[in-house]
């Protein structure tokens, strides 16, 4: 960018580099940057850091999180019978916002894509059949076992787009021989939308309103 040193432009490209930042924004970004203390940049750059570096993936649900089992599935109150399947650890989020839903997840981080070469085996379904199947069993935190109750319905709540209906369709037919209902969020949600963006009214209407597959 002329009139910029290097340097500077350097930092501004790796602002603009994330999702959703346009030129000017990075631009805020990076003089925002300049202008703060010297704390506050290394703070910031040490959170980073250090939340790159712990973060792991809950070893039952398949979510992010910085110990080995996350806060929901240590969660003795959740209805572990109750399975919601999602595409990636953001939408946890949308749902937990809906404070109707009280059972655990399921995280796939991605769905199935020929047109990119993403099948089966690259996103997270193995996980999830040895989860329901009862192989996936463990223990909280402070070393007590999590009872192995048996999923009775599992939720598709992946993307409305071609992507996400597919594989909403290829894993209920294969939960079904588990003998576990397989149920897709219903009216409310727009065709193509994307989970995240759903207001927490429109997400209760569609888990309220969820038909069998």
């Amino acid at each position: 960018m002329a009139g910029y040193s290097p340097m500077l432009e350097t930092l501004i490209e790796k602002f603009r580099s994330l999702p959703g930042i346009g030129g000017k924004t990075a631009v805020r970004l990076a003089f925002f940057m300049l202008n703060s203390s010297e704390e506050y940049v290394k703070e910031f750059a040490d959170c980073l850091i250090e939340t790159k570096n712990k973060t792991r993936t809950c070893k039952i649900c398949q979510s992010l999180s910085d110990a080995e089992i996350c806060a929901v599935c240590s969660d003795a109150e959740r209805d572990r019978g109750l399975l919601c399947v999602v595409e990636n650890a953001r939408d946890i989020a949308t749902f937990e916002k809906v404070k109707e839903y009280n059972g655990v997840y399921h995280v796939l981080h991605g769905v199935m894509s020929p047109m990119d070469g993403i099948g089966p085996d690259d996103i997270r379904i193995k996980e999830l059949l040895a989860r329901i199947n009862g192989v996936n069993l463990s223990e909280t935190p402070d070393g007590e076992a999590i009872a192995g109750i048996k999923v009775r319905e599992v939720i598709l709540a992946t993307g409305s787009n071609v992507e996400g209906e597919a594989t909403a369709m290829y894993i209920s037919q294969l939960v079904k021989p588990f003998g576990v209902a397989a149920s897709r969020l219903a009216y409310g949600l727009p065709v193509g939308g994307e989970l995240e963006y759903a207001d927490s009214v429109t997400l209760f209407k569609a888990l309220e309103g969820r038909r069998e597959m």
